[in-house]
């Protein structure tokens, strides 16, 4: 048996290497593998960085080393991998004493956090989940703050796409916005479904170039602002980036920006069935986490998709068989007068929940007039955005299971613009955002047919709540198909049983992780998590998660195949064997 010496490991003699086997030593905390090969002696590490295959039961030849589990293949002098989808194996220094063969078991230092981001890039440039997963723990386990993976999936979903921001981008920055409410164990994997579908949406696209900015004088953000909304206005997506580029580099507040971007976001009714403001939204979100220096980049990416976007009023079910359209145009024509009859009443009002209940009536002239008297008697941008908002979510909570099933994605599409809306409100609120309030409140209304009939939400609970039981069934109803109902009247009964909101919103975050979640199921997540922020430890926050819950047992269980590999890396990391004969 090899013995250390001085801090060396012997491995044996020169001649009974020669031998042509590879022989396995330990020490250090490492096993290693030592070939002799064409006259010279190598170490590396035994573990096969891609899934822990023993190397010693690969083969040499030409100087390179192959593993035989999934073939990749290491230059056997430095330990550098010809394979992507695998990693460089750590090598040892080797030397040769009187004919007696010793192994340093210190491999040369690297730095981890700069190694974990290279092999983050490579993941990301070939799409490797296994690659991406174990680079967001290896970045985690160095010390390298979440926004330093989120900046390198930003850098790289916002350029190598030339259709600019789309459905990954948001989902990575929903995972941002929802990762603080986990779990400390699920923030990575949050992290690394993010990446993996920016990774995936990416994948065979060309890359986007930024345009340079203009070489002007021109200063002042109201005639950006005008700029950028003609050019959105006809089409015209270089000239409006060109234009946006122009009033970042210029240095213009971030209120500013915000405030073009979002003007022009509502100049047309419901833009994009609502996902030009939530995308929009988010990519503001983003630059929360990574900062204003990648404004250029991140916001340049939101110009395709802006003015490309399908124009609700170009859709019959806006026309036909009520013109909602021409409604909505001529409330939007009333908004700054009643904007300014009710400046005078700031603070005054206080029916947001009411008014959430008036939008989901069957009639949108009331559902209008509704939102004009709030606005008269002093609701604030924040007010009714969060009553659209809870209107949205009332629309999922009632959203009965007799429906077909693609219905769901219906009623959540308004949900997530609704939040969005809100959270764009908070942000930069402004008489041209507001006219989103008319839109969105027009979506929940031809969602209505969806709750016929309505889905009656759960009772309160009589009492304290088993909160460690609660949340067991929780998870075991969430591995069985359509549980919706029982979902719900979990969620209900810990709510009103006093059980700790913080737990449960964790415990709900972690039953989407599980599962190969999309778009959808992110955006609900973030939205459901800020709206019952703004509401915790009140009805309308109880019937916000109930919403929640209700979407997700919809979606549950799933093949749960993005988790597999996440757990997979995980163990890997831990030196646990994958491999077993």
């Amino acid at each position: 048996m090899a013995t250390i010496v001085e801090g060396q490991i012997r491995a044996g003699t020169i001649d009974e290497l020669k031998d042509g086997a590879c022989r396995v030593v330990t020490g250090g905390g490492h096993t290693i593998a030592v070939v002799y090969h064409d006259g010279e002696v190598y170490a590396v590490d035994n573990r096969c960085p891609h899934m822990g295959f023993p190397l010693d039961r690969g083969s040499v030849s030409d100087g390179i080393l192959t593993c035989h589990w999934h073939h990749a293949r290491f230059d056997l002098s430095s330990g550098g991998t010809f394979n992507p989808f695998a990693d460089d194996v750590r090598s040892f220094p080797v030397s040769v004493v009187d004919g007696e063969v010793w192994v340093d078991p210190r491999p040369v230092e690297r730095d981890e956090a700069e190694h974990w981001a290279g092999r983050l890039r490579d993941g990301l440039e070939h799409s490797i989940r296994l690659v991406i997963a174990k680079s967001v723990l290896g970045l985690n386990t160095a010390g390298a703050d979440y926004r330093e993976p989120l900046r390198i999936g930003a850098e790289f979903g916002t350029t190598y796409t030339s259709a600019g921001w789309g459905a990954a981008m948001t989902i990575l920055t929903s995972a941002a916005n929802i990762s603080p409410l986990l779990a400390e164990e699920d923030r990575p994997l949050a992290m690394y479904q993010g990446l993996l579908h920016v990774a995936r949406e990416c994948a065979g696209r060309p890359p986007r170039f930024v345009v340079d900015p203009l070489p002007t004088g021109e200063t002042r953000p109201e005639v950006f602002k005008q700029w950028f909304r003609g050019f959105i206005d006809v089409r015209d997506e270089d000239a409006a980036e060109r234009c946006l580029r122009t009033a970042i580099e210029l240095g213009l507040s971030q209120r500013d920006i915000a405030d073009m971007v979002f003007a022009a976001a509502t100049d047309h009714i419901y833009l994009d069935a609502g996902h030009v403001v939530d995308f929009a939204n988010k990519a503001f979100e983003l630059l929360d986490h990574i900062g204003w220096d990648h404004a250029s980049q991140v916001l340049t990416s939101l110009v395709h998709g802006m003015a490309r976007a399908r124009r609700s009023q170009e859709l019959s079910s806006w026309r036909h068989p009520i013109d909602l359209a021409s409604m909505a145009w001529q409330a939007r024509d009333e908004l700054p007068g009643l904007v300014e009859a009710g400046a005078g009443r700031q603070g005054e009002w206080n029916g947001e929940d009411a008014l959430a209940r008036e939008m989901l009536s069957d009639s949108p002239a009331a559902i209008i007039d509704a939102i004009k008297e709030a606005i008269r008697s002093g609701a604030s941008a924040d007010g009714l955005g969060s009553a659209v908002a809870y209107a949205a979510f009332l629309r999922m909570a009632h959203f009965h299971i007799s429906n077909e099933f693609n219905d769901w994605d219906t009623v959540h599409n308004t949900l997530t613009a609704a939040n969005a809306l809100h959270q764009a409100l908070r942000r930069a609120p402004s008489v041209e955002l507001m006219r989103g309030v008319f839109d969105v409140a027009m979506s929940i209304y031809l969602d209505r047919f969806l709750n016929m009939p309505p889905q009656r939400i759960p009772e309160t609970s009589p009492g304290p709540v088993d909160e460690p039981m609660l949340l067991s069934q929780l998870a075991g109803h969430m591995n069985i198909r359509q549980q919706v109902e029982e979902v719900s009247h979990l969620v209900s009964g810990y709510l009103t049983g006093s059980g700790e909101p913080d737990t449960l919103l964790a415990a709900l975050g972690r039953g989407m992780l599980v599962e190969d979640a999309g778009f959808h199921s992110f955006q609900i997540v973030d939205a459901g998590f800020n709206q019952y922020r703004n509401r915790q430890g009140t009805e309308s926050g109880r019937h916000v998660l109930i919403g929640m819950s209700r979407f997700l047992a919809a979606h549950s269980p799933t093949p749960r195949s993005v988790g597999q590999t996440f757990q997979i890396a995980l163990r890997l990391q831990r030196g646990e064997e994958i491999f077993r004969e």
